[in-house]
């Protein structure tokens, strides 16, 4: 299906007459070829590659050094503060002139920009997340056509903007203004509708792009186009009611036009209408009988129909579709107990949401293709996740990562634009976010997956809770205060939630992320949170285990990727987490001396540079992990866990569970194991030790669970069993172990731990370790692992047993494939097997040769053992 679905996209931007056999008279091309560059003031032009940047195309010109190895990019911040110049020919056919309409439509222009089709000015650009489209037929003429885009410095007309206004807009640090060598340090971000973190952030590097960064489009027609069409979703019963919004381009009235409807194919809906001249807003209501549910991952099947729209009038025709899911989705705040609820309902079913956020893949935005998309989402499917939060500091994202959305069973939390930062208010800023949200709205609601629009990331908390409101106040005046507030409230409590409401009025608008409700700062008795208090305020990790919200949308730890990723940036001169290409690819202000000062709280000190890598890794995933396991212990108060991030945009020490060459880190093997639809876990309190079990399940479980204290041999100290009825989409304790009981085998903490089984028909469910006491403490012996190497077709196989317990199991290599387990827990004499793909290793030999299997108790000097 997704093979047959390609194709038909591919047939969409030749003839956009997808599910059509008569061809379509929108007759469309791409100018992707031909393209050459300069610098403004420069007359050598040099090939180019649009869709891309003035940076990947200096890169693949070779004038510049790859920025992302060592310390390079320091050395090209001179680029941003340039104009550069693109063109590139194209053709128009005699019959193309003929056509009574010629437009030209620019998916994305980075960010400031002038167009010129043959020498004239056809239209200049602001803002990098619009499509702009503008009629080129007065310009063009038979064969050969010039079109030039003039790029304008973003940092030159950042500066202009920041200079005009009498006051100061607060920005946060992740504005790397120092390192963009800007003049005074200027922060002039926010000026600009442009990504905000090509700015920098606290994981990504400063490299402030130009370029036309999405396809540009010629496109010619005659008679009628369609511009839009709106599937919106009216009831689902034995029936399910749709409406087709159609708003259709009309040169000329049209007595008698045809428009059908096709559900996979099949007509379901026929209606005639007179067309006139101009924009035509249509609606033709149709059924789908016996209707399936989309719902979303773990909880059932992302069923999608083809629904196709024809229209034909005389002997003209054009036609549109989508793929579209029936679900309804419901964000379900109410006044309780507690406070106000915050937790999404799907097709009438409260919804623990697991999920992760999500930043751009690459700080060179067209790198990022299909393949990569499908990567990081498959692996998020993979880990059992049902949501992913597209976060405000980067881009709305390519249609590509929506649709696999829609395939995938994850739910999108989409924000906004907008984050960390305070924003200009001034007319032409406003009007460019109405415009810009214009656009995705309606670019993105047609996908099943959106859940929610939100406003911005932490740009309430940030004036309320961070100290800005005060500063600003003091530092300038309580009219200046003022001015910046009332710009907020009109982007964020005006203009967005309007455009939600005109545009997509069946999903919520949510103002902040985090927030209360509209206006009022994040607190966790009622809206979402976030909670940083681990890693920025060195909190305990246990402390995950009280600071409970009601949906947690981030939380996060850090890590550094595994050795393989540093050696792709670093040189081994560079091996040391405080070596300056170590520091330039950590971006926290905190960041590698915290990691290391959570390490010393509960491992041993790693004896070399790769084994710190790889205990980073360790501690990332059990901060992590114990994280996820409060959310889902408390699901009664907490709805959600979105952790702090899923992915990087380049090499680097961060919150990431997945790095920039799409390695696995321990992280990402751990939440696949704590968003298994049902986990046990265990919960230490001050007189005892509880045993949880929480489930998303939708129907009871008959289980059995089995609690044994064993030591590092495998030898049972103790057991406790009981049969346990698990009711669904619930979290219970149905064990105590109490600490009179166990602390009778209190000399034996160090070298001993609880393992949990739950099963099924002798299938087990779940299992889980503790250890009552700190890695630290524990006397871990020598596991004897050894292991044994098999090859099939496209995989190798890897069997590892041991005679003892090993914690952390890890395959390590320069791989560029995943395991499909890695960093385990291996109980006493046990074999597990695991695969990868053969990726960058075709003989078993040199397979063999690469691969390195260690645990944790290889991570410390011999005299610590």
């Amino acid at each position: 299906m997704k093979t047959y679905w390609h194709i038909y996209g591919a047939l969409f931007i030749l003839f956009a007459t997808i599910g059509c056999k008569k061809a379509s008279f929108v007759n469309v091309k791409e100018l992707h070829t031909n393209w050459q560059f300069k610098k403004a003031d420069d007359s050598e032009w040099k090939n180019a590659t649009v869709p891309g940047t003035v940076h990947t195309d200096l890169l693949a010109n070779k004038e510049i050094k790859d920025p992302f190895y060592r310390l390079n990019e320091h050395d090209v911040q001179w680029i941003d503060k340039e104009d550069w110049e693109y063109k590139t020919n194209f053709s128009v056919t005699e019959e193309e002139l003929s056509n009574e309409n010629i437009e030209l439509e620019f998916k994305g222009l980075d960010t400031y920009a002038k167009i010129f089709v043959n020498d004239s000015l056809i239209l200049e650009t602001d803002n990098m997340f619009r499509s702009y489209k503008v009629d080129v037929k007065p310009y063009v003429k038979k064969e050969t056509n010039e079109l030039r885009v003039l790029l304008i410095s973003p940092i030159k007309e950042g500066i202009k903007k920041h200079d005009a206004i009498d006051y100061n807009i607060t920005v946060s640090d992740n504005d790397l203004a120092e390192i963009g060598k800007v003049e005074e340090n200027k922060k002039v971000s926010i000026f600009s509708r442009k990504a905000g973190y090509h700015f920098g952030w606290d994981w990504g590097p400063r490299l402030v792009t130009s370029g036309i960064w999405r396809p540009v489009i010629l496109r010619s027609w005659n008679s009628f186009k369609i511009d839009d069409v709106f599937i919106q979703q009216k009831s689902i019963d034995t029936k399910a009611s749709l409406n087709a919004k159609i708003a259709l381009n009309v040169n000329k009235p049209f007595e008698k036009s045809t428009i059908e409807v096709f559900v996979n194919n099949q007509p379901v809906k026929k209606e005639e209408h007179t067309l006139k001249s101009g924009m035509n807003s249509i609606n033709i209501p149709f059924e789908i009988e016996n209707p399936e549910l989309w719902w979303p991952n773990g909880m059932g099947k992302q069923h999608l129909y083809n629904v196709d729209i024809k229209i034909s009038a005389d002997k003209h025709s054009d036609s549109f579709s989508h793929k579209v899911g029936l679900r309804t989705v419901e964000l379900i705040t109410e006044k309780d107990s507690i406070g106000s609820s915050f937790y999404f309902k799907v097709n009438g079913k409260p919804t623990f949401m697991k999920g992760a956020n999500y930043i751009p893949q690459d700080i060179f935005l067209p790198r990022v293709d299909k393949s990569n998309y499908e990567h990081i989402l498959q692996s998020a499917k993979d880990a059992n996740m049902n949501m992913i939060r597209v976060w405000g500091g980067g881009v709305y994202e390519h249609q590509d990562f929506y649709k696999l959305c829609d395939e995938k069973g994850l739910l999108v939390w989409q924000d906004f634009m907008f984050a960390c930062a305070m924003y200009p208010g001034d007319d032409n800023f406003l009007e460019s976010v109405k415009q810009e949200a214009i656009d995705n709205v309606k670019r993105l609601r047609n996908h099943t997956s959106i859940a929610l629009w939100c406003g911005n990331n932490e740009v309430l908390s940030a004036w309320e809770r961070w100290g800005w409101k005060q500063q600003t106040e003091e530092k300038q005046s309580k009219e200046k205060a003022e001015i910046v507030w009332k710009a907020y409230t009109d982007i964020f409590h005006k203009v967005l939630p309007e455009v939600v409401e005109k545009y997509d009025a069946d999903r919520r608008y949510w103002a902040s992320s985090p927030s209360s409700e509209l206006g009022v700062p994040e607190s966790h008795t009622d809206g979402d949170a976030h909670y940083w208090g681990v890693w920025w305020g060195k909190e305990p990790f246990e402390n995950y285990n009280v600071k409970i919200p009601r949906f947690m949308s981030e939380f996060g730890f850090q890590s550094f990727p595994e050795l393989s990723t540093v050696n792709k940036y670093a040189l081994p001169e560079d091996h040391d987490i405080f070596s300056e290409v170590m520091k330039s690819h950590q971006r926290s202000s905190i960041g590698n001396g915290t990691i290391e000062e959570y390490m010393l709280r509960h491992y041993k000190k790693p004896k070399d540079f790769e084994s710190f890598l790889y205990v980073s890794h360790l501690l990332q995933a059990y901060g992590i992990s114990t994280g996820i396991e409060a959310h889902r212990k408390n699901r009664a108060r907490c709805m959600g866990s979105l952790y702090w991030q899923i992915n990087d945009c380049w090499p680097v020490a961060s919150w990431s569970s997945i790095d920039y060459f799409g390695k696995w880190k321990a992280l990402h093997y751990g939440v696949k194991k704590s968003f298994k639809k049902t986990i046990v876990s265990f919960d230490k309190q001050e007189d005892d030790i509880a045993v949880v079990i929480a489930t998303d399940s939708l129907q009871d479980l008959n289980t059995n669970l089995t609690i044994q204290l064993l030591n590092f041999n495998g030898e049972e100290l103790k057991s406790w069993k009981k049969d346990i009825l698990v009711k669904a989409n619930s979290s219970e304790t149905y064990i105590k172990l109490s600490k009179k009981e166990l602390d009778l085998f209190k000399d034996k903490f160090n070298n001993s731990f609880l393992q949990a089984t739950l099963s099924t028909n002798n299938n087990i469910i779940d299992d889980k370790q503790f250890f009552i006491v700190p890695f630290k403490e524990l006397v871990l012996p020598d596991p004897e692992i050894s292991f044994s190497v098999t090859e099939n077709n496209d995989s190798y196989s890897i069997t590892i047993e041991n005679k003892k317990l090993a914690i952390g199991v890890f395959a390590a290599g320069n791989f560029d494939e995943n395991f499909s387990d890695n960093y385990f827990n291996l109980l006493p004499n046990t074999q597990k097997t695991i695969k990868i793909k053969k990726g960058n290793y075709n003989t078993i030999s040199d397979f063999k040769n690469a691969l390195k299997v260690m645990s944790l108790v290889d991570s410390y000097k011999d005299d610590e053992l």
